[in-house]
């Protein structure tokens, strides 16, 4: 049936209403995928929906997780059932996520018992894994599946690292030795060891890649190095010992939380607390979204995560899990 113009514009503003939502629900607030310890689980939570989209089975016990550049896949390196340099079972494996069926799609074998913890993807497209019991980061190629180079941080216990924007360094975190590792990633080789600390836990990062952020366990600081002298450049004064933090996208903040159940906001210019907030005694991991708005911290006791709402500077409601939350990795909607 023929229809005028006129006849076919209320049709035309639902189309384009239609339209309107579909982008709002595309800009939504993504999801979390969320790592298990004890559950042995990754979750996807769904920011905007306030909900979870079902769980995933992993092995004992993954601890960390990845997004692939494509947004496709989660990848969990296998690290095994017990803490940083405490006896227990030696993972060495990375399983792989299907984020649109959430079912495993596969697994990386590193050849040997590692104990592999963190991982990130470099701007070369290739993953960097900590391989803890071999002192060094291993460089795995997602597409054949294995690993391709070994590059040494000379130290025990790298647990954590960082890799600059462009792509040319690591920063390794190494726990019990109380140092930081600088690794040149092009040429797969160890710059220099950074003494710190008598023990350290995690690492962050600036945006522009000129500091690099690690926490003293023994003392209430955190370290501040230059990445263009590779030395401790300053340390920032707290009242109380920091687990993890993370930087803004703008750079002006540093947001840190204490396990005594603590989230420091801090005036990095200024190196100065500017807010302070009450959470569950947490050593879990905090990551910021990267519009800048929010801050989230898995609490593992409390089976929590903790939402810092940036803007208003106030804590949001809480995303009740179940005890045992750790690893977080911010997705956009699928």
């Amino acid at each position: 049936m023929y229809r005028s113009p006129l006849q076919l514009l209320p049709w035309v503003a639902l189309l384009i209403a239609a339209g309107v939502h579909m982008l709002r629900a595309a800009d939504s607030s993504g999801f979390l995928a969320i790592v298990n310890q004890r559950e042995h689980s990754v979750t996807l939570f769904d920011l905007r929906a306030g909900s979870a989209l079902g769980g995933t089975e992993v092995g004992v016990n993954g601890h960390e997780l990845v997004i692939s550049p494509d947004g496709k896949s989660a990848y969990v390196p296998i690290y095994g059932n017990s803490g940083v340099g405490r006896p227990g079972t030696d993972g060495r494996t990375i399983e792989i996520i299907d984020l649109h069926t959430h079912a495993l799609a596969g697994h990386i074998d590193l050849g040997k018992p590692v104990r592999p913890h963190c991982a990130k993807f470099g701007p070369d497209g290739l993953l960097y894994v900590s391989a803890e019991l071999a002192n060094a980061v291993f460089v795995v190629d997602t597409v054949a599946q294995k690993v391709i180079a070994e590059i040494p941080t000379g130290q025990e216990q790298s647990h954590m690292f960082v890799i600059t924007p462009d792509g040319h360094r690591a920063y390794t975190a190494n726990v019990s030795s109380g140092t930081v590792s600088v690794l040149d990633l092009q040429k797969r080789s160890l710059i220099k060891i950074i003494p710190v600390a008598k023990t350290v836990q995690r690492i962050s990062l600036s945006p522009d890649g000129r500091h690099v952020y690690t926490h003293d366990q023994n003392q209430p600081r955190i370290a501040v190095i230059d990445t263009a002298t590779d030395k401790v450049g300053s340390f920032i004064a707290l009242p109380d010992t920091v687990y993890s933090s993370a930087v803004t996208p703008n750079g002006k903040l540093l947001i840190a939380n204490a396990p005594s159940g603590k989230i420091f906001e801090i005036d990095l210019a200024s190196s100065k607390i500017i807010a302070t907030f009450d959470v569950p005694p947490s050593a879990g991991e905090l990551i910021i979204a990267p519009d800048g708005t929010r801050a989230y911290l898995s609490c593992p006791s409390a089976g929590s995560i903790q939402t810092l709402d940036l803007q208003s500077g106030k804590l949001a409601e809480p995303i009740q899990l179940t005890p045992g939350v750790d690893g977080l990795a911010w997705t956009p909607a699928l």
